[in-house]
């Protein structure tokens, strides 16, 4: 490759890391979140009134609140009790419990998890996109003949096989 292509990748480069920075931490905040996201780590409860349809079987109630696995504890009078709150068979009106994290942690969140039904999807792939740029332009950083350059493709190595083990241990 030439010194002009060298030149340009490096400019997109720098010029798209500075532009997708905010982004990138959004993901990388996100990211680390979604870690814990089994646990109750961050997340507050939140008192949820809902007006469902009447006569909904547990399996359905449970899809209609969001809760996977819900388990009853006693049906008396019309109402359902399960762990974290009451569903009234007779009117539909479900009250609980939910846990959930803060306002802006729960929106990067769901932005991280958004698939094609999500309206600004697109986003999400243009994102994927500079980061595969990203991976490549790097390799046009340093002339190939620098010692910079070919310890950079010891440092590729290693971060290949660590990404070869977290994919098959």
């Amino acid at each position: 490759m030439g010194r002009k292509t060298e030149q340009t990748m490096r400019t997109y480069h720098r010029y798209l890391g500075f532009f997708l920075a905010g982004i990138m931490a959004m993901y990388a905040i996100s990211g680390i979140v979604l870690i814990f996201r089994n646990t109750d780590y961050l997340k507050k409860d939140v008192q949820v009134e809902k007006k469902l349809e009447p006569q909904l079987t547990v399996a359905n109630l449970g899809k209609a609140i969001h809760k996977k696995n819900l388990k009853v504890e006693k049906e008396e009078g019309g109402l359902i009790y399960f762990e974290t709150g009451t569903y009234n068979t007779i009117t539909g009106e479900a009250q609980y419990l939910e846990k959930r994290l803060p306002l802006i942690l729960d929106k990067m969140t769901k932005i991280h998890k958004a698939n094609s039904d999500h309206p600004l999807f697109f986003l999400n792939i243009f994102f994927g996109l500079s980061l595969l740029f990203f991976v490549v332009s790097a390799f046009w950083m340093f002339r190939p003949n620098t010692p910079i350059f070919k310890k950079g493709l010891y440092f590729t190595l290693g971060g290949v096989l660590l990404t070869l083990i977290l994919l098959f241990v």
